[in-house]
């Protein structure tokens, strides 16, 4: 366990008034004023930041935002925290502070661009000992001087190993998370996918499962499942389930075997509590919980996992005018506060607001194993991509190849790259093996030693480690084909077992991309009010004009327009319903004839009023808080399209998002004192997956009124609705 420093102890210098950085290139004066601005424009441009304004007007003015930036040093940097919008060095930014200081103090006079030299001509230790002394904006503002070879050359140096239950990350080997996510969280699929998983070689590093459904009981359930699976199966590893760390903490309280304590980070203050949820606090805590009472300890060095990814802070427009790549590298200076056993970076998971296409992917990533590794973290990397972005599969699998060359710790398994509860896209235990052999890698040792002695590998002549007879046959995890083809029945997406050498055979292969073409079609439909059957609706419209700048830009969906502002009144109801299309009109075409009915019957049934549903084409999630502050409900129930998956089915999955207003003092205190978040003005719960082959639309509709019901019942959402249902049943 280590000892975490209180963040009154972390020295941070006051902020400085914004300066101007100026200089000549061919005959053209370029000036930048405040250090955000410089950081900005230095980088590769990304759609986030072009949304942001942050990014340069062209290839010119870039280069001459590197070179002033390479020619400031480290002191200068460190003298100037980056600020909140209110001027405040936020928690965030604090926790990057918390470095080597005497290390620090030997490079304080070095420039940026001489950092980035030495840490080029060093030997791994040496480099390794420069990260020591780095806050994130200095790694940041490194890695934007840094071309693709100098990415992959720097972070190849500085891979970093961890240890829980097994040590992943040493050198020659390539693990994988195996994440066997179900839209309904099916313990039957879940099994299927950890042993189709476990027979192509994967899930050394975690069984790492999202969940759809967040509440403690289900949770405790997934975490009991898996730790049974492992245990079975014999696969040296370890388990988690990737839920809220409060609902995680929870369930450690009540015996469930947390064994990997995981949460998602931000590289700014308000975007960590507003959005996520969590504090530096409430982590700490965790932390301190899993070293004392977590199944691993005392045994494991390590036992915390890290999401981040770029262009969450820019997202929710809370990003403090910072770049992403800046706010990423924030989020790494705050990961190695815990010494983690994984942080896996997700960066192309959001969409085209922060990365439109593969090249912008393919350099965020690049950047972001660099920083990360460069800042002490082991980290695995999960370049990934969705439908209404203009990311393919192929720019993908370049960003694998080129992070298999830099050192990554580990990639994702997620069952034929299709994640359909998540509806993203992600590397494949394929992949994983693909890039094995290429590179001449291995699965963590321990496991390997377990695969060979299942047949799932062997050893050639020469001790060199090939697939084995096992290989990619679940079955041999099963009692009996009867069992198999039972797991097999409850399996979305299912195109076939059949493979061609370490790949999927063609033929599943061309399913595959078949149904991912019909799925991305559906990003493009639009919202037919008369395929929503018999129901009237007064219609509402956004910011956003056209279906480009609705995919392009998520604020502009998330407000109305000017004149629709004006027509909205408080009316006096407990409810108030909205629909829009989000991602896909095809799922609210789809659902919402059989769901809105059994919702509205089942609301006015428990004696709960509803204002008229609101229909908003090119809306966005957010839209629900904005009709909150105008039409001034209790609830707000946002029915919406989420981003198609993998197939024709799956572009009809559609969730609800139920906006809780906090509009009382009593209210607004006790949800304050629970997030931590002094500004908080809604609560959400979220049920996700509505679709035939998720959870139907009449059975969602039921599941919502209750949820309203108990939403007003209690006056919380989210997380703190759980917690008092659980505290009320104990």
């Amino acid at each position: 366990m280590i000892e975490l420093k209180p963040l009154s102890e972390i020295r941070v210098p006051a902020p400085k008034p914004d300066e101007v950085y100026e200089t000549r290139l061919f005959e053209r004066t370029y000036s930048f004023k405040g250090l955000k601005a410089l950081l900005g424009a230095a980088d590769f441009e990304k759609s986030g930041d072009r949304l942001s304004g942050l990014c340069a007007e062209d290839e010119v003015k870039r280069e001459a935002a590197r070179g002033l930036l390479s020619k400031l040093t480290l002191q200068h940097l460190y003298d100037r925290p980056l600020t909140d919008d209110a001027g405040r060095v936020d928690s965030v930014m604090k926790v990057n502070y918390d470095i080597d200081l005497e290390v620090f103090a030997e490079l304080a006079d070095k420039t940026v661009g001489e950092v980035k030299d030495a840490i080029l001509k060093s030997k791994p230790a040496a480099a390794k000992r420069i990260g020591s002394a780095l806050t994130g904006p200095m790694a940041a503002a490194i890695a934007k001087l840094m071309d693709v070879h100098e990415l992959v050359f720097a972070a190849k140096k500085l891979k970093r190993s961890a240890t829980a239950r097994t040590t992943v990350g040493l050198p020659g080997t390539l693990s994988s998370r195996l994440q066997p996510n179900h839209p309904t969280d099916d313990l039957s699929t879940v099994t299927l996918l950890v042993y189709t998983g476990l027979s192509l070689g994967s899930g050394d590093a975690l069984f790492g499962l999202n969940p759809a459904i967040d509440t403690v009981d289900n949770i405790s359930a997934i975490l009991h499942h898996l730790d049974k699976l492992r245990r079975q199966t014999g696969a040296p590893t370890q388990i988690c389930v990737l839920s809220h760390i409060k609902t995680q903490l929870s369930c450690l309280e009540n015996g469930a075997p947390v064994e990997i304590m995981f949460q998602s980070l931000a590289g700014t203050d308000r975007t960590l509590t507003e959005e996520f949820d969590c504090t530096v606090d409430l982590i700490d805590t965790a932390y301190r919980t899993m070293a004392e009472r977590g199944p691993l300890a005392p045994d494991a060095k390590q036992f915390m996992y890290f999401e981040t990814g770029q262009g969450s802070e820019v997202t929710y427009g809370k990003h403090n005018g910072i770049d992403m790549t800046t706010t990423e590298a924030l989020c790494y200076g705050l990961a190695r506060r815990w010494d983690p056993f994984m942080v896996n970076n997700v960066t192309g998971f959001i969409g085209p607001e922060t990365h439109l296409t593969n090249h912008e992917m393919i350099l965020s990533n690049l950047q972001d194993h660099f920083m990360g590794k460069l800042m002490g973290l082991p980290m695995g990397m999960a370049p990934c991509y969705t439908l209404h972005s203009q990311i393919v599969m192929e720019g993908q699998q370049i960003a694998t190849e080129l992070l298999t060359a830099a050192g990554a710790n580990f990639f994702m398994d997620v069952y034929l790259s299709v994640d359909r509860m998540l509806a993203y896209f992600d590397t494949c235990s394929h992949d994983d093996q693909t890039l094995r052999e290429i590179h001449g890698l291995e699965p963590a040792p321990d496991y390997t030693k377990w695969a060979i002695e299942r047949g799932i590998f062997q050893r050639d002549e020469e001790g060199k480690l090939e697939r084995g007879p096992n290989w990619g046959n679940p079955r041999i995890f099963c009692s009996s084909e009867v069992e198999f083809q039972r797991l097999r029945e409850s399996l979305p997406a299912a195109y076939g077992w059949d493979n061609a050498g370490p790949r999927p055979a063609n033929a599943v292969s061309r399913d595959i991309k078949a149904n991912l073409a019909a799925a991305r079609e559906a990003i493009y439909a639009e919202i037919a009010p008369e395929r929503l059957g018999h129901i009237e609706f007064r219609r509402v419209a956004t910011k956003a004009s056209t279906k480009g700048d609705h995919l392009n830009n998520p604020d502009i969906g998330s407000r109305l327009n000017d004149q629709e502002l004006q027509l909205l009144n408080p009316e006096d109801v407990d409810v108030q319903v909205l629909i829009s299309d989000g991602l896909s009109a095809e799922a609210v075409h789809h659902n919402i004839p059989e769901l809105l009915p059994v919702l509205i019957d089942g609301l006015t049934q428990q004696k709960i009023s509803v204002g008229k549903p609101i229909l908003a084409p090119y809306g966005r999630v957010k839209l629900a808080e904005e009709i909150g502050e105008r039409l001034r409900p209790k609830l707000v129930i946002n029915l919406i399209g989420e981003r198609p998956g993998g197939d024709a089915m799956a572009s009809r999955s559609m969730s609800a998002y139920l906006a809780y207003r906090l509009d009382d003092d009593e209210t607004k205190e006790a949800a304050r004192a629970f997030s931590g978040n002094d500004d908080i003005r809604y609560e959400y719960t979220v049920i996700s997956n509505i679709y035939r082959q998720g959870m139907p639309p009449v059975e969602a509709g039921s599941l919502i009124a209750e949820r309203a019901k108990q939403i007003l019942a209690h006056r919380a959402a989210g997380n703190r609705l759980e917690r008092a249902m659980v505290r009320r049943v104990s």
